[in-house]
């Protein structure tokens, strides 16, 4: 085990733990709202894939009703499968910290590539399939949920139903920010990745963002230009 490897387990381990405490009444104010409203629900589990492709529970705020996978995993925006708390959960990534506790057992770390289902993962260009979750740890926060942290806006914005955009607009930059990170992470990006997170969580929008990684060693240069042309749409 490399010392980064295990210098990013201590940083995660201490970082969920104080997050937990910090973010308490958060989690409390949340689950109590959950448990008042919508189908008295509060944390939802689903197969994940992992580090290795090693699929695992990831832990989440409920936001969408019981049924709703029945329809698909893709969420598009005004989605009527959203539970009206859920949608408030879900601008704000409250539904997010669950996760925390991924972080703590060790099937997450803070930072990484999103954690997705194995049929989204098998959505991703043949080419970048084995290399996403290779030797990583999937994250809280990482390249792919970075850029798209406004996903659906993004995906109305292609005009196509969206499962389609999500495979064939979504996918692949989305892939090529993640192998890019698999093959740069270290301390300095994982915390220019926390920061700016924190950044975009304050101060939405994706111009910083965008900025900050445009003279990266390596970075995608053709797919930063189509997230560019995508997040023009929006605008």
């Amino acid at each position: 085990m490399t010392f980064y490897v295990c210098i990013k387990r201590v940083g995660d381990i201490l970082l969920s733990l104080t997050a937990i405490f910090i973010l308490s009444p958060v989690l409390l104010v949340s689950a109590l709202l959950l448990l008042c409203t919508g189908e008295h629900l509060v944390l939802y589990r689903q197969r994940r894939v992992g580090k290795n492709y090693r699929p695992f529970n990831i832990y989440k705020f409920v936001t969408m009703r019981s049924d709703s996978e029945k329809s698909g995993t893709i969420t598009a925006k005004n989605d009527p499968r959203v539970l009206p708390v859920g949608r408030v959960l879900r601008k704000t990534k409250i539904n997010e910290l669950p996760q925390l506790f991924n972080i703590l057992f060790g099937h997450m770390s803070v930072v990484g590539p999103r954690p997705l289902v194995r049929s989204e993962v098998d959505m991703y260009p043949e080419d970048l399939r084995q290399i996403v979750y290779a030797d990583n740890q999937p994250g809280l926060t990482g390249m792919g949920s970075l850029f798209f942290r406004n996903e659906d806006d993004l995906l109305a914005a292609t005009g196509k139903e969206p499962a389609t955009a999500y495979r064939e607009d979504i996918m692949p930059i989305k892939g090529a920010l993640e192998a890019w990170y698999r093959d740069h992470k270290g301390f300095v990006v994982d915390c220019k990745i926390v920061v700016l997170t924190a950044w975009a969580v304050l101060h939405p929008g994706s111009a910083p963002v965008i900025e900050s990684f445009r003279n990266a060693p390596g970075f995608p240069e053709k797919e930063l230009t189509d997230y560019r042309t995508l997040l023009a749409r929006t605008e």
